[in-house]
Protein backbone atom coordinates (compact mmCIF):
# COMPACT_ATOMS: atom_id res chain seq x y z
CA UNK A 1 0.00 0.00 0.00
CA UNK A 2 2.91 2.23 0.53
CA UNK A 3 4.39 2.08 -2.11
CA UNK A 4 1.18 2.11 -4.48
CA UNK A 5 0.73 5.41 -2.73
CA UNK A 6 4.47 6.93 -3.09
CA UNK A 7 4.41 6.05 -6.57
CA UNK A 8 0.65 7.71 -7.88
CA UNK A 9 -0.35 7.12 -11.13
CA UNK A 10 -0.25 9.97 -13.56
CA UNK A 11 -4.06 12.12 -13.84
CA UNK A 12 -5.91 11.54 -17.35
CA UNK A 13 -5.70 15.02 -17.23
CA UNK A 14 -2.01 15.32 -17.34
CA UNK A 15 -1.35 13.40 -20.51
CA UNK A 16 -4.39 15.14 -22.19
CA UNK A 17 -2.45 18.13 -21.34
CA UNK A 18 0.95 16.75 -22.52
CA UNK A 19 0.43 17.48 -26.33
CA UNK A 20 -1.13 20.96 -26.09
CA UNK A 21 1.59 22.20 -23.78
CA UNK A 22 4.31 20.67 -26.24
CA UNK A 23 2.31 22.63 -29.21
CA UNK A 24 2.65 25.78 -27.65
CA UNK A 25 6.43 24.94 -27.02
CA UNK A 26 6.73 24.68 -30.22
CA UNK A 27 4.80 27.57 -31.36
CA UNK A 28 6.89 29.47 -29.29
CA UNK A 29 10.54 28.72 -30.23
CA UNK A 30 9.44 29.04 -33.61
CA UNK A 31 7.79 31.99 -33.61
CA UNK A 32 9.32 33.83 -35.74
CA UNK A 33 9.26 31.14 -38.30
CA UNK A 34 5.72 31.22 -38.21
CA UNK A 35 5.48 35.15 -38.06
CA UNK A 36 6.40 35.15 -41.72
CA UNK A 37 3.32 33.10 -42.70
CA UNK A 38 1.30 35.71 -41.18
CA UNK A 39 1.41 38.15 -44.68
CA UNK A 40 0.33 35.30 -46.55
CA UNK A 41 -2.63 34.03 -44.44
CA UNK A 42 -4.00 37.53 -43.85
CA UNK A 43 -4.06 38.12 -47.39
CA UNK A 44 -6.04 34.69 -47.98
CA UNK A 45 -8.47 35.75 -45.32
CA UNK A 46 -9.10 38.99 -46.50
CA UNK A 47 -9.01 38.46 -50.46
CA UNK A 48 -10.21 35.16 -50.66
CA UNK A 49 -12.23 33.77 -47.79
CA UNK A 50 -14.19 36.49 -46.85
CA UNK A 51 -15.46 37.27 -49.89
CA UNK A 52 -16.61 33.66 -49.98
CA UNK A 53 -20.11 34.91 -48.41
CA UNK A 54 -20.81 37.02 -51.62
CA UNK A 55 -21.99 33.91 -53.21
CA UNK A 56 -25.55 33.61 -51.23
CA UNK A 57 -26.45 36.97 -54.16
CA UNK A 58 -26.50 33.66 -56.28
CA UNK A 59 -29.63 32.44 -54.26
CA UNK A 60 -31.09 36.53 -53.97
CA UNK A 61 -32.57 38.63 -56.15
CA UNK A 62 -30.24 41.05 -55.11
CA UNK A 63 -30.78 45.03 -55.06
CA UNK A 64 -28.04 47.70 -54.06
CA UNK A 65 -30.65 49.42 -52.30
CA UNK A 66 -31.84 46.35 -50.23
CA UNK A 67 -28.04 45.43 -49.80
CA UNK A 68 -27.23 41.75 -49.55
CA UNK A 69 -28.52 40.54 -46.27
CA UNK A 70 -31.97 42.55 -47.57
CA UNK A 71 -32.30 41.00 -50.48
CA UNK A 72 -35.12 38.55 -50.84
CA UNK A 73 -34.39 34.84 -51.33
CA UNK A 74 -35.32 33.40 -54.42
CA UNK A 75 -33.73 29.84 -54.24
CA UNK A 76 -31.91 28.19 -57.25
CA UNK A 77 -33.88 30.60 -59.96
CA UNK A 78 -31.09 32.39 -61.01
CA UNK A 79 -29.24 29.18 -61.65
CA UNK A 80 -32.03 27.97 -64.01
CA UNK A 81 -31.86 31.44 -65.76
CA UNK A 82 -28.20 30.92 -66.55
CA UNK A 83 -28.61 27.15 -67.75
CA UNK A 84 -31.40 28.02 -70.01
CA UNK A 85 -29.46 30.95 -71.53
CA UNK A 86 -27.63 30.55 -75.22
CA UNK A 87 -24.91 32.73 -74.37
CA UNK A 88 -24.10 30.99 -71.17
CA UNK A 89 -23.23 27.61 -72.55
CA UNK A 90 -21.66 29.24 -75.89
CA UNK A 91 -19.27 30.60 -73.30
CA UNK A 92 -18.97 27.03 -71.27
CA UNK A 93 -17.95 25.78 -74.85
CA UNK A 94 -15.76 28.36 -75.71
CA UNK A 95 -13.64 28.09 -72.27
CA UNK A 96 -13.74 24.38 -72.28
CA UNK A 97 -12.08 24.50 -76.14
CA UNK A 98 -9.59 26.81 -75.39
CA UNK A 99 -8.63 25.25 -71.88
CA UNK A 100 -8.17 22.03 -74.01
CA UNK A 101 -6.27 23.50 -76.17
CA UNK A 102 -4.00 25.42 -74.00
CA UNK A 103 -3.44 21.89 -71.89
CA UNK A 104 -2.83 19.70 -75.01
CA UNK A 105 -0.19 22.04 -76.73
CA UNK A 106 1.10 24.55 -73.78
CA UNK A 107 1.26 21.97 -70.90
CA UNK A 108 4.10 19.90 -72.55
CA UNK A 109 5.67 22.76 -73.81
CA UNK A 110 7.58 23.74 -70.72
CA UNK A 111 8.52 20.45 -69.94
CA UNK A 112 10.22 20.11 -73.62
CA UNK A 113 11.73 23.23 -73.39
CA UNK A 114 13.06 22.53 -69.61
CA UNK A 115 14.48 18.90 -70.70
CA UNK A 116 16.77 20.92 -74.09
CA UNK A 117 17.57 23.80 -71.71
CA UNK A 118 19.41 20.68 -69.38
CA UNK A 119 21.25 19.45 -72.11
CA UNK A 120 22.88 23.25 -72.40
CA UNK A 121 26.23 22.60 -71.59
CA UNK A 122 27.71 26.18 -72.08
CA UNK A 123 26.49 27.97 -68.59
CA UNK A 124 27.04 31.62 -69.90
CA UNK A 125 24.43 30.67 -73.41
CA UNK A 126 22.30 28.90 -71.46
CA UNK A 127 21.48 31.66 -68.70
CA UNK A 128 20.58 34.60 -71.91
CA UNK A 129 18.54 31.62 -73.25
CA UNK A 130 16.36 31.41 -70.37
CA UNK A 131 16.40 35.34 -69.53
CA UNK A 132 15.09 35.84 -72.80
CA UNK A 133 12.38 32.66 -72.48
CA UNK A 134 11.48 34.26 -68.46
CA UNK A 135 10.67 38.05 -69.96
CA UNK A 136 7.41 37.43 -71.78
CA UNK A 137 5.81 36.69 -68.09
CA UNK A 138 7.08 39.54 -66.64
CA UNK A 139 4.47 41.77 -68.89
CA UNK A 140 1.34 42.40 -68.49
CA UNK A 141 -1.30 41.45 -71.10
CA UNK A 142 -1.92 45.05 -71.85
CA UNK A 143 1.80 45.23 -72.95
CA UNK A 144 1.74 42.06 -74.79
CA UNK A 145 -1.92 42.70 -76.52
CA UNK A 146 -0.04 46.03 -77.85
CA UNK A 147 2.00 44.45 -79.47
CA UNK A 148 0.45 42.20 -80.93
CA UNK A 149 -1.89 44.76 -82.23
CA UNK A 150 1.30 46.33 -83.71
CA UNK A 151 2.51 43.54 -85.04
CA UNK A 152 -1.13 41.95 -86.75
CA UNK A 153 -2.21 44.82 -87.62
CA UNK A 154 -3.49 44.67 -91.72
CA UNK A 155 -2.19 48.24 -92.28
CA UNK A 156 1.24 49.17 -90.15
CA UNK A 157 1.61 45.92 -88.89
CA UNK A 158 4.63 43.45 -89.87
CA UNK A 159 1.84 40.78 -90.99
CA UNK A 160 1.04 43.38 -93.97
CA UNK A 161 5.02 43.32 -95.04
CA UNK A 162 4.52 39.03 -95.30
CA UNK A 163 1.34 39.83 -97.79
CA UNK A 164 -1.69 38.74 -95.66
CA UNK A 165 -4.77 41.27 -96.18
CA UNK A 166 -6.70 40.56 -93.09
CA UNK A 167 -5.27 40.27 -89.31
CA UNK A 168 -5.99 37.21 -87.23
CA UNK A 169 -7.23 39.29 -84.45
CA UNK A 170 -10.28 39.80 -86.84
CA UNK A 171 -10.77 36.22 -88.08
CA UNK A 172 -12.84 33.72 -85.95
CA UNK A 173 -11.75 30.84 -86.97
CA UNK A 174 -8.25 31.72 -86.31
CA UNK A 175 -8.70 33.59 -82.98
CA UNK A 176 -8.65 30.78 -80.78
CA UNK A 177 -4.83 29.28 -82.25
CA UNK A 178 -3.95 32.79 -81.79
CA UNK A 179 -4.53 32.65 -78.54
CA UNK A 180 -2.88 29.56 -77.62
CA UNK A 181 0.34 30.52 -79.37
CA UNK A 182 0.19 33.86 -77.52
CA UNK A 183 -0.30 32.15 -74.26
CA UNK A 184 2.50 29.55 -75.19
CA UNK A 185 4.68 32.18 -76.13
CA UNK A 186 4.02 34.29 -72.56
CA UNK A 187 4.32 31.44 -69.80
CA UNK A 188 6.36 28.72 -71.91
CA UNK A 189 9.67 30.22 -70.64
CA UNK A 190 8.23 30.77 -66.58
CA UNK A 191 6.60 27.35 -66.79
CA UNK A 192 10.26 25.57 -67.56
CA UNK A 193 11.65 27.04 -63.64
CA UNK A 194 9.80 24.19 -61.54
CA UNK A 195 10.59 21.39 -64.24
CA UNK A 196 14.53 22.60 -64.26
CA UNK A 197 14.54 22.39 -60.17
CA UNK A 198 13.49 19.30 -60.74
CA UNK A 199 15.38 17.99 -63.38
CA UNK A 200 18.41 19.69 -60.73
CA UNK A 201 17.39 17.04 -57.83
CA UNK A 202 17.87 13.89 -59.98
CA UNK A 203 20.78 11.86 -58.41
CA UNK A 204 23.96 12.51 -61.36
CA UNK A 205 24.76 8.52 -61.03
CA UNK A 206 21.51 7.86 -62.32
CA UNK A 207 23.09 8.99 -65.70
CA UNK A 208 26.77 7.28 -64.78
CA UNK A 209 24.83 4.33 -64.58
CA UNK A 210 22.78 4.68 -67.90
CA UNK A 211 26.13 6.06 -69.48
CA UNK A 212 28.12 2.70 -68.63
CA UNK A 213 24.99 0.40 -70.19
CA UNK A 214 25.25 2.21 -73.39
CA UNK A 215 22.35 4.71 -73.02
CA UNK A 216 22.93 7.72 -75.30
CA UNK A 217 21.15 11.23 -74.75
CA UNK A 218 17.47 10.65 -75.89
CA UNK A 219 18.00 7.65 -73.42
CA UNK A 220 19.10 9.42 -70.54
CA UNK A 221 15.86 11.56 -71.40
CA UNK A 222 13.59 8.87 -71.92
CA UNK A 223 14.76 6.48 -69.58
CA UNK A 224 15.91 8.74 -66.42
CA UNK A 225 14.80 12.19 -66.61
CA UNK A 226 11.26 11.88 -67.52
CA UNK A 227 10.35 9.27 -65.27
CA UNK A 228 12.81 11.02 -61.89
CA UNK A 229 9.96 14.05 -62.87
CA UNK A 230 7.26 11.88 -63.36
CA UNK A 231 5.78 13.19 -60.08
CA UNK A 232 6.23 16.75 -60.46
CA UNK A 233 4.64 16.53 -63.73
CA UNK A 234 1.47 14.92 -62.20
CA UNK A 235 1.25 17.59 -59.72
CA UNK A 236 1.37 20.23 -62.30
CA UNK A 237 -1.25 18.56 -64.15
CA UNK A 238 -3.25 18.22 -61.27
CA UNK A 239 -3.08 21.73 -60.61
CA UNK A 240 -3.91 22.70 -64.48
CA UNK A 241 -6.72 20.77 -64.66
CA UNK A 242 -8.32 22.61 -61.61
CA UNK A 243 -8.11 26.12 -63.90
CA UNK A 244 -9.58 24.38 -66.65
CA UNK A 245 -12.53 26.51 -66.50
CA UNK A 246 -10.43 29.63 -66.56
CA UNK A 247 -9.17 30.29 -69.70
CA UNK A 248 -7.83 33.24 -69.30
CA UNK A 249 -9.65 36.95 -68.69
CA UNK A 250 -6.83 39.07 -69.22
CA UNK A 251 -5.69 37.71 -72.93
CA UNK A 252 -9.12 37.60 -73.88
CA UNK A 253 -10.29 40.55 -72.70
CA UNK A 254 -7.40 42.28 -74.42
CA UNK A 255 -7.39 40.78 -77.48
CA UNK A 256 -10.96 39.68 -78.39
CA UNK A 257 -13.28 42.68 -80.39
CA UNK A 258 -17.38 41.96 -81.16
CA UNK A 259 -15.88 40.42 -84.33
CA UNK A 260 -15.06 37.73 -82.85
CA UNK A 261 -17.19 37.47 -79.91
CA UNK A 262 -18.92 34.12 -80.80
CA UNK A 263 -15.45 32.30 -80.44
CA UNK A 264 -13.57 34.24 -77.88
CA UNK A 265 -16.41 34.71 -75.07
CA UNK A 266 -15.40 32.79 -72.29
CA UNK A 267 -17.41 32.27 -68.74
CA UNK A 268 -14.75 35.38 -67.06
CA UNK A 269 -15.33 37.57 -69.63
CA UNK A 270 -19.49 36.44 -69.31
CA UNK A 271 -19.51 37.02 -66.24
CA UNK A 272 -17.64 40.51 -66.74
CA UNK A 273 -20.71 41.62 -68.80
CA UNK A 274 -23.31 40.61 -67.06
CA UNK A 275 -22.32 41.26 -63.82
CA UNK A 276 -20.66 44.89 -64.28
CA UNK A 277 -21.77 46.18 -67.84
CA UNK A 278 -25.28 45.30 -67.45
CA UNK A 279 -25.42 45.30 -63.90
CA UNK A 280 -26.78 41.46 -63.06
CA UNK A 281 -25.44 40.47 -60.03
CA UNK A 282 -26.72 37.76 -59.08
CA UNK A 283 -26.68 36.10 -62.34
CA UNK A 284 -23.17 36.60 -62.72
CA UNK A 285 -22.19 35.46 -59.53
CA UNK A 286 -24.48 31.80 -59.92
CA UNK A 287 -22.19 32.14 -63.07
CA UNK A 288 -19.20 32.15 -61.32
CA UNK A 289 -20.33 29.57 -58.30
CA UNK A 290 -20.68 27.15 -61.44
CA UNK A 291 -17.31 27.67 -62.84
CA UNK A 292 -15.84 27.31 -59.14
CA UNK A 293 -17.69 24.43 -58.50
CA UNK A 294 -16.70 22.38 -61.45
CA UNK A 295 -12.94 23.37 -61.64
CA UNK A 296 -13.06 21.94 -57.60
CA UNK A 297 -14.84 18.84 -58.72
CA UNK A 298 -12.03 18.58 -61.83
CA UNK A 299 -9.69 19.31 -59.56
CA UNK A 300 -10.83 16.27 -57.62
CA UNK A 301 -11.09 13.73 -59.93
CA UNK A 302 -7.98 14.50 -61.84
CA UNK A 303 -6.19 13.86 -58.16
CA UNK A 304 -8.01 10.47 -57.82
CA UNK A 305 -7.14 9.51 -61.22
CA UNK A 306 -3.65 10.15 -60.83
CA UNK A 307 -3.41 8.43 -57.33
CA UNK A 308 -5.03 5.46 -58.93
CA UNK A 309 -2.74 5.22 -61.86
CA UNK A 310 0.16 5.63 -59.27
CA UNK A 311 -1.11 2.95 -57.14
CA UNK A 312 -1.25 0.64 -60.21
CA UNK A 313 2.53 1.65 -61.36
CA UNK A 314 1.39 3.16 -64.49
CA UNK A 315 4.03 6.04 -64.02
Amino acid sequence: MSSQASHPKPSVLGTKAAPSSSFIRKLLKYRYYYALLLPGLIYFIVFKYIPMGGVIIAFKDYKLTQGVIGSPWVGLKWFRILWSTGDFWNALYNTLLISFYKLIFGFPAPIALAILLNEVIHRRFKRIIQSILYFPHFLSWIVLGGILFAILSPGTGLISWLGFSSSPLMQPQSFRSLLVVSHIWKEVGWGTVIYLAAIAGINPEMYEAARMDGANRFRLISHVTLPAISGTIVIMLILRTGQILSAGFDQVFILSNDVVLHVADILDTYVYRVGLSLGRFSIATAAGLFQSLAGLLLLLFTNWLARLFSDQGLW
